[in-house]
């Protein structure tokens, strides 16, 4: 049995995917990132050999993507979030051609071909007004859980706007809303619906071509997918079983899949985990799965062989 195992180290949660030979999701694992991106990375390995119910000598390969991925010692490869959100949802939609990433720290805008490679992407990390994490911050200034977002919001009858792009006048917004009796369900859907217009531009930017695809945390989030839908003026396109936020390591797993097998058919033993040796060099050079290009369009050779296989099936999610 091969069993491949994607870590997806974000700026707010660490997630991870196991997938085996078939292309069959084993298990999953969530935590919060926190400060060190190595200790949030071994714990939810930790968690997710134990949801899958095997040990980690079986674990075949091990693929890290996300901010933290070049700290991950017993990763066997790293590869950047772009091309693994792009072959996870090229996988799952064949007809995807522009995918948006909600995260907490930024939101990505990429575009993608016929067989999944990146053609061209934006990022917009500059401000929290335009990110996931502005959104749990008005949450807090109302009294709610990250849960309770997409669920209240949906109870807006006369969303107000909060037009700022600053997240801290945006707040000053919040703020004065609530101080002139505004119903707290208006506030939020308010914000949703400006996050929402915020990440449209940013997909503008790359190119509007249907299908559109999201991925993230804000997957889980009702209000949120009609708010950009209605933009767009298009569906969403939401990755299967509720794997939206694993999205990234769902897409590194299955690249890891790829270069297991290809290792395994030419004869060739896997390696020892270790990041492909960084930690000897102390470097951290890029890699082939990852190419820094400065500039709004980016190639990646890593997906033309691209693997669209069988509509995924969860054996479990622990």
């Amino acid at each position: 049995m091969t069993l491949s195992v994607g870590i997806d180290i974000g700026s707010t949660y660490t997630k991870a995917v196991m997938m085996d030979e078939t292309k069959q999701v084993r298990a999953t694992a969530i935590r919060r990132s926190g400060y060190k991106p190595a200790s949030a990375a071994a714990a939810v390995f930790d968690d997710l050999v134990a949801n899958a119910g095997v040990t980690k000598e079986e674990v075949t390969y091990i693929a890290t993507s996300g901010y933290g991925r070049y700290m991950v010692p017993f990763r066997h490869t790293q590869i950047t979030e772009l091309t693994c959100h792009a072959l996870a949802m090229a996988y799952h939609f064949p007809g995807v051609r522009t995918i948006l990433d909600i995260g907490g720290q930024d939101i990505k805008a990429i575009r993608i071909d016929d067989r999944g490679r990146v053609r061209a992407f934006r990022l917009n990390d500059k401000c929290a007004a335009g990110t996931g994490a502005f959104l749990e911050k008005t949450a807090r200034y109302l009294g709610l859980t990250t849960n309770d977002i997409g669920p209240y919001a949906l109870r807006s009858t006369i969303p107000v706007e909060v037009s700022s792009v600053c997240a801290v006048f945006a707040e000053s917004e919040v703020i004065n809303h609530l101080s002139t009796g505004v119903p707290p369900e208006d506030i939020m859907q308010g914000a949703i619906t400006a996050l929402a217009g915020r990440a449209v531009q940013l997909l503008q930017r790359v190119g509007l071509e249907a299908d559109y695809a999201l991925a993230g945390g804000m997957t889980q989030n009702q209000a949120m997918v009609e708010a950009i839908a209605t933009r767009l003026g298009s569906p969403l396109n939401l990755p299967p079983q509720g794997l939206g936020q694993l999205n990234g390591a769902f897409g590194a797993a299955l690249l890891g899949m790829r270069r297991a097998e290809k290792l395994l058919a030419e004869g060739q033993s896997i390696p020892a985990p270790g990041g492909e040796h960084a930690h000897e060099s102390g470097t951290n050079s890029p890699r082939r799965w990852s190419m820094y290009v400065p500039a709004s369009i980016i190639y990646e050779d890593s997906t033309k062989s691209l693997v669209k296989g069988t509509p995924l099936k969860v054996i479990s999610t622990g």
